[in-house]
């Protein structure tokens, strides 16, 4: 958390509100929180800001100035948020990156992150493409069907691993292939290679509709997540499974909702989403 409808609705806010604006100044409340580049920081003074986008969990700031194009690629991590200056949080000890804006419709872009699990980068075109390709695989709102059978039929990793994992997978994190699993109907332990070519079909239809929903309703403000606006998403009340162990199945199936304890907890009902082999 967040996760990538979060990260898309951030971008898609500050593609809105900041692409245009000139960056008056910089500051940073702690040096370690720049992974890379902070050496440069002094260029992007002055510099304008041209595009926003999402990459995977990250949200990528585009610069420009004379001749020359940076980036900033915020990791939001498990509590990372980008935030305008009017939106209120809890602690503000833990903004940790400040840019400065003049001529745009917001004053600031804040970076708050109170466990620092992500990080910036202040990276040139190189760095930006051995970013992107060390970290992300393809985007699953993009992935083809082909993609996903190719994908699935050549490893045995359980499905639910195979769907976070971020270099195979751009994106998706605990909450939403909880989610994802549940209606298509998959247990998140299954063997990817022994989904059913209809299973396969079902599954990428169910990707793109559960993360297109969530953008479309803000993401899911789970623990400390909101909008750079400060706006809370609604998705979580779509949320099927996740956080929901003891409840009834919502597929009125007889069972309860289970969580299984792994590196991620697992939530699954355990007659709507039995382990099958082809």
């Amino acid at each position: 958390m967040p996760e990538l409808p979060e990260a898309e609705v951030a971008a898609r806010q500050l593609r809105e509100r900041v692409v245009g604006a000139k960056v008056s100044d910089c500051w940073v409340g702690r040096g370690d929180i720049v992974r890379e580049g902070l050496s440069t920081l002094e260029w992007f003074r002055r510099s304008t800001i041209t595009e926003v986008e999402r990459r995977g969990k990250s949200v990528i700031i585009t610069f420009r100035r004379t001749d020359q194009t940076r980036f900033l690629a915020a990791e939001l991590g498990m509590t990372g948020l980008l935030l305008f200056s009017k939106t209120v949080t809890k602690y503000p000890q833990h903004t940790h990156f400040i840019l400065h804006l003049e001529g745009g419709v917001e004053p600031e872009i804040r970076y708050w992150n109170p466990r620092r699990f992500g990080r910036l980068s202040l990276l040139d075109q190189a760095g930006l493409d051995q970013y992107t390709s060390r970290r992300f695989g393809p985007d699953p709102l993009l992935m083809t069907e082909k993609q996903l059978v190719e994908l699935l039929s050549s490893t045995r990793s359980r499905l639910k691993s195979l769907l976070m994992h971020q270099q195979t997978i751009a994106g998706i994190g605990n909450i939403y292939a909880n989610e994802i699993l549940f209606r298509a109907r998959l247990h998140p332990d299954q063997a990817a290679n022994q989904v059913g070519e209809n299973a396969v079909r079902r599954l990428h239809h169910i990707v793109g509709e559960v993360l297109r929903e969530a953008i479309t309703l803000g993401g899911s403000s789970v623990r400390d997540y909101f909008a750079p606006d400060g706006t809370e998403g609604q998705y979580k009340r779509r949320h099927l499974v996740y956080a929901k162990s003891g409840e009834p199945c919502p597929n009125r199936c007889g069972a309860v909702i289970k969580r299984s304890v792994g590196e991620r907890s697992s939530f699954y009902c355990p007659r709507c989403q039995r382990i099958r082999s082809t």
